[in-house]
Formats: C-alpha cells, sequence, structure tokens
C-alpha cells in the first residue's frame, strides 16, 4: 500500500482494477459454463410451452363455417 506521502498514480488505479477484474472474470466464466445449459433448456421449454397453448387457443376460437346445399 502507498504511504500517504506518495500520491495514487494512473498506473496504480490500473493495477488495481486488472486484479479485481481478472478474479472476477474467472468467476464470471465459470458460472456461464454451468448455467449456459440450463438458460438454453429452460428457453426450449417455453418456446415449447407457448407452441402448445398457442395451438389450443386457435382451434378453441377458430370459426366452422358449414355450408348446407339446399
Amino acid at each position: 500500500m502507498a504511504d500517504d506521502d506518495t500520491p495514487i498514480t494512473r498506473d496504480d488505479l490500473a493495477q488495481s482494477i486488472r486484479s479485481a477484474r481478472g478474479d472476477l472474470d474467472a468467476q464470471v466464466e465459470s458460472t456461464a459454463a454451468r448455467i449456459m445449459p440450463l438458460a438454453i433448456g429452460g428457453g426450449l421449454l417455453l418456446l415449447i410451452i407457448a407452441y402448445l397453448i398457442g395451438r389450443r387457443v386457435g382451434t378453441t376460437k377458430s370459426t366452422v363455417v358449414e355450408i348446407r346445399r339446399i
């Protein structure tokens, strides 16, 4: 750590930010590798559910036209 007499330079700040960000980037990459398959699976599940609900609603609200011969 710097003494009270020496000013903090731009290089000191950049070095401390790089060291903190390096640790954080490693954690984000390891977490993203575990969460990505779950997110993809969840998205596919929502897509399938939306398709099935839309298909059901489409059959209940569709108009049936009956043509009779006179």
